[in-house]
């Protein structure tokens, strides 16, 4: 602005023949005036003592000018006995002055009442150029600034790692994404404006922590980034990382208490020359790292962590369609009696045959729909998958005397609709119940234990089987057995695995078979492996048991095979192994 101002003055100058101009702004929380502009200019000295001049100052040069809201003209004599002649015009804006246009000429002058209404128009004019800059000023501000905390926002963030990835400053740059673990139950529960008091706080602290050059900023909900302006690598950002964590896990004093929040940062370290946005993106997803362990963790950005999430976020997006577009595909793994190799079940095993990444197994993209409330549509197209193809197989005169045992979600369990989803597609495809096994985990079922007892009870009248899967890995097993109406314990493969190698374990599937016993249902081991697995599972009763030793799960072309027969021939002649098993080929 001060060129442009320059100008106006040369050019008045010149037109009202005076010698000196100049246009100075009244700033009222300094209570000073400050230079803007001036022509000619001054050899000056650094610093110049007339750039900020304050009103209280001793023989302050500008202190009539303070309050000054008509135009005001003044003689004096200079310091070579010369007269001096003053025309101070006020910027007024609002019924005060913001500023002082003034002019001086050496010598006496009178100034006419149009050149006077010259001046107060050029006068208005500046007002309304300030109005202008300012509205500019604020505009630019909100549109780089975070509203709540003042900090700089993502656009100021960007800016700003950008030159410094550009810059000639040494690198590697550090980016410090920070999340208030619990911020929205503090939202919840203690109300809107708690959870600003503390982001408020956290973002003081964070600014008292860091040096006047480094950049930190809020961009949006819970998070905040961090920019150290000085070269750092990843083990001293990572302790910097740290120190900001226990800097925020203080407690926050609110109007009506105190609080805290738990506090995750992710980490990833930029080199020169490197696009802001993706280095950005990497210490977003470090930050989800540290979150994924109930939060309150430092992550520091791998390419592991890329794959990683690179997936879930692929599988995330594409899953939905997945469910209607015929990629999802079933697989069946038989569950023999190990005594004659009779099939006696076979489990259905939803996979995924993704258009770039192959087959995939459900653990891969299981826990996505659950997070992205898709469990329950996955569920519901794996009953009817499995349904129709138990169908098939009937009239074809296969799988006669075969139960078919299908996975439930949590999900499913608590969906009031789930009971006639279910009656639905058994009288779809003509199925009694007593062919189908609903398979439910025993840590789901303990979630909501009356709800659950309900709506097992709602399928057992329609004949269909319960089987508790796992079993042996949640709490008060017995009085799971007690309370819930289920046929069948699934024993997990966890202890199944190395249960020739560990007496624990040992002592624990014996147990799981005995009360099973006790409580007249039928007992299946999972995860069977080994051959000694296989033998010391019939040593202890349980005849029924699934596993790669037996099966693979296998694409339903391929499983008919064994229901042809009704019959896997196994291999069970050798002894037991001693020391640790060997895994088998197909795992």
């Amino acid at each position: 602005m001060r060129d442009t101002v320059e100008r106006v003055l040369a050019d008045l100058i010149a037109h009202l023949d005076v010698d000196f101009a100049h246009l100075r702004r009244i700033d009222r929380e300094w209570k000073a005036t400050v230079l803007v502009a001036e022509w000619p200019r001054r050899s000056a000295p650094d610093p110049d003592p007339l750039s900020v001049v304050y009103f209280d100052q001793a023989y302050s040069p500008f202190h009539a000018v303070e309050n000054v809201s008509e135009p005001m003209i003044t003689c004096a004599d200079s310091y070579f006995g010369q007269q001096v002649t003053s025309a101070v015009v006020p910027l007024m804006r609002d019924g005060e002055s913001i500023g002082v246009l003034s002019f001086v000429k050496h010598g006496d002058w009178v100034w006419s009442q149009q050149e006077v209404g010259v001046l107060r128009v050029i006068a208005s004019l500046l007002v309304e150029l300030q109005r202008r800059v300012d509205a500019e000023t604020r505009a630019e501000y909100l549109s780089t600034h975070d509203k709540l905390t003042g900090l700089p926002n993502e656009h100021a963030l960007l800016d700003f790692m950008g030159r410094r990835l550009r810059s000639s400053r040494p690198g590697p740059v550090a980016v410090l994404c920070v999340s208030l673990d619990g911020l929205k139950l503090i939202n919840h529960h203690r109300g809107r404006q708690a959870g600003d008091q503390v982001l408020c706080n956290a973002a003081g602290r964070l600014e008292e922590q860091l040096e006047d050059d480094d950049m930190v900023a809020r961009i949006g909900g819970d998070q905040f980034v961090i920019v150290p302006k000085k070269a750092m690598d990843p083990y001293t950002a990572e302790l910097l990382a740290c120190r900001i964590q226990q800097v925020l896990t203080g407690r926050t004093i609110l109007d009506d208490g105190t609080t805290s929040c738990g506090v995750s940062v992710g980490v990833a370290v930029g080199v020169l020359g490197e696009d802001a946005a993706d280095v950005l993106r990497q210490a977003d997803l470090a930050l989800r790292a540290a979150k994924t362990q109930d939060g309150n963790g430092v992550a520091v950005y791998t390419d592991t962590i890329c794959m990683r999430f690179e997936l879930e976020d692929d599988i995330a997006l594409n899953l939905r369609s997945a469910v209607s577009d015929d990629s999802l595909v079933l697989h069946y793994q038989p569950e023999v009696d190990l005594r004659t190799g009779r099939v006696l079940a076979v489990e259905a095993l939803v996979r995924w045959q993704h258009p770039t990444r192959g087959l995939l197994l459900p653990d891969t993209f299981i826990g996505v729909a659950e997070a992205s409330n898709l469990a329950d549509e996955l569920g519901d197209w794996v009953i009817r998958a499995a349904c129709a193809q138990l169908s098939d197989w009937h009239r074809r005169g296969l799988a006669s005397d075969v139960v078919l045992r299908i996975n439930t979600s949590p999900m499913q369990l608590i969906n009031p609709n789930f009971v006639d989803r279910v009656a639905r597609a058994l009288q779809l495809h003509g199925i009694a119940g007593d062919s189908v096994c609903l398979e439910i985990t025993e840590n789901v079922a303990v979630q909501d234990l009356n709800r659950t007892d309900l709506t097992l009870r709602a399928l057992k009248s329609l004949g269909v089987q319960i089987a508790l899967d796992d079993f042996g890995t949640g709490y008060n097993t017995l009085t799971h057995l007690q309370a819930l109406p289920v046929d069948i314990v699934k024993i997990d493969r966890s202890f199944v695995k190395y249960l020739d190698d560990n007496p624990h374990n040992r002592a624990i599937v014996e147990s799981i078979i005995t009360l099973a016993r006790d409580f007249e249902l039928a007992v299946v081991g999972e995860g069977v492996e080994t051959t000694a697995a296989a033998h010391t599972l019939l040593t202890l009763g349980c005849h029924r048991a699934q596993g790669f030793l037996i099966a693979r799960p296998l694409p339903a072309e391929e499983v008919e095979t064994h229901l042809n027969t009704m019959r896997i021939r196994l291999d069970l002649d050798e002894p037991p192994m001693l020391g640790r098993p060997r895994a088998h080929r197909y795992r």
